[in-house]
C-alpha cells in the first residue's frame, strides 16, 4: 500500500486491516510514522500497532 492510498483511507480502517491480517508493509510503517496532527485516539491506534510490531505479533511484508 502506498502513502497516497493510506491518506485516502480512514486511519481506523488501515489499523483494522493491519491487525486482521497481522501484516504491515514498510510503506504502511513509513506512512504511519509521517502522519501529523493526530488526535489522542489516532495516536493510541498507531501506538498499538507499533507495540505489536515490537512484540513480534505483526509480520513486516513488502
Amino acid at each position: 500500500m502506498n502513502a497516497t492510498t493510506l491518506n485516502e483511507l480512514p486511519l481506523e480502517k488501515i489499523v483494522e486491516r493491519i491487525l486482521a491480517t497481522r501484516q504491515i508493509t514498510r510503506a504502511d510503517q513509513h506512512s504511519l510514522l509521517a502522519l501529523s496532527n493526530l488526535n489522542a485516539q489516532e495516536k493510541l491506534l498507531i501506538n498499538r500497532l507499533f507495540d505489536r510490531l515490537r512484540m513480534g505479533l505483526l509480520k513486516v511484508v513488502d
